[in-house]
């Protein structure tokens, strides 16, 4: 074999050696970055035996992410738990003198007063029951967005949702003359019972609290494909359109509403509990042509957050 001959098989070793220390060195680099970001997802990534010389650019600058990453973990878990013992003190403290006001103003009504100090009462009874009210619809606000606590949707039947939420409100519905009605349905849907039959409640004491006497609300549902859709349709005053990308905020009160009782949170906590479920709710609506409120509840087997919608 002449020198040539040898030259180029010793060059082509060479080449297929250096080849394959390339591909062993990129393996052992994607091996250490796969490692890296398991230990990420599990909360327990530390730097260690971290040499510069030996990784790439691209590990050393992933190294720095992760080690940043890991402690902003650090820091919401520590802000999440701060704010679970707020709420928890905020609930535990306010309960207390709450429950005392509005025992010491029934106690006040059973006794001999004049026209004015028993209006005086009522109004105190009043005000003392809107703060229980507000305090409790902020802590169940709060304990959603902490993820304190979380609706955990399963496969159950549509029909008793629906005839809960009437049956919630239809003493008010009656004192008001308002007509409330349920559409049998039959069918199932994935949907925490607790959580949202608290979501429906709230849209169905909005519509009639703000349909005039006479007028009517229906609560009925309807099979999509992917979702179930319950829809709250009132013969109310409506809500102009400028409004209705803002209903769902927290304390929004329309203009037209300002007057009446109400926090503007209903609605809020209504799409926050659907949302976490993988639904949405959705507003249809023309000022003097009442409102239907749509509950979009995935079928089972969704994911929530998939299919979410704004």
């Amino acid at each position: 074999m002449t020198a040539l001959a040898w030259g180029a098989l010793l060059l082509g070793l060479a080449g297929t050696a250096f080849g394959i220390w390339q591909r062993t060195a990129r393996q052992r680099m994607l091996r250490r970055l796969d490692r890296m970001l398991d230990r990420t997802v599990f909360g327990d990534f530390v730097e260690d035996q971290f040499d510069e010389t030996e990784l790439s650019s691209l590990e050393s600058r992933m190294a720095r992410f992760l080690q940043g990453s890991a402690s902003v973990r650090k820091n919401i878990e520590a802000e999440q738990a701060a704010v679970k013992t707020l709420i928890a003190d905020i609930s535990h403290q306010t309960r207390t003198p709450i429950a005392n006001l509005l025992l010491y103003a029934s106690l006040l009504s059973e006794s001999d007063l004049t026209p004015g100090q028993r209006e005086q009462v009522q109004a105190l009874t009043a005000q003392a029951e809107k703060l229980s009210f507000l305090i409790q619809a902020l802590v169940k606000a709060s304990r959603l967005e902490a993820g304190i606590v979380t609706p955990v949707p399963s496969c159950n039947p549509v029909e008793p949702l629906l005839k809960g939420a009437k049956d919630q409100e239809e003493y008010t519905a009656k004192s008001r003359q308002i007509t409330l009605t349920v559409i049998p349905f039959q069918g199932d849907a994935s949907f925490d019972p607790r959580w949202t039959g608290e979501a429906l409640g709230n849209v169905v004491n909005n519509a009639v609290k703000y349909t005039p006497a006479g007028g009517t609300v229906t609560i009925s549902a309807q099979m999509l494909d992917s979702f179930c859709r319950v829809d709250v349709s009132d013969t109310g005053p409506g809500i102009p359109e400028s409004e209705q990308a803002e209903i769902f905020n927290r304390f929004f009160r329309g203009r037209g509403t300002r007057t009446a009782e109400g926090l503007g949170l209903g609605l809020y906590l209504a799409r926050e509990i659907l949302t976490r479920q993988g639904g949405y709710i959705k507003v249809s609506s023309r000022p003097g042509s009442g409102c239907i409120f749509s509950l979009y509840l995935p079928m089972e087997g969704q994911h929530a957050g998939e299919t979410a919608r704004k």
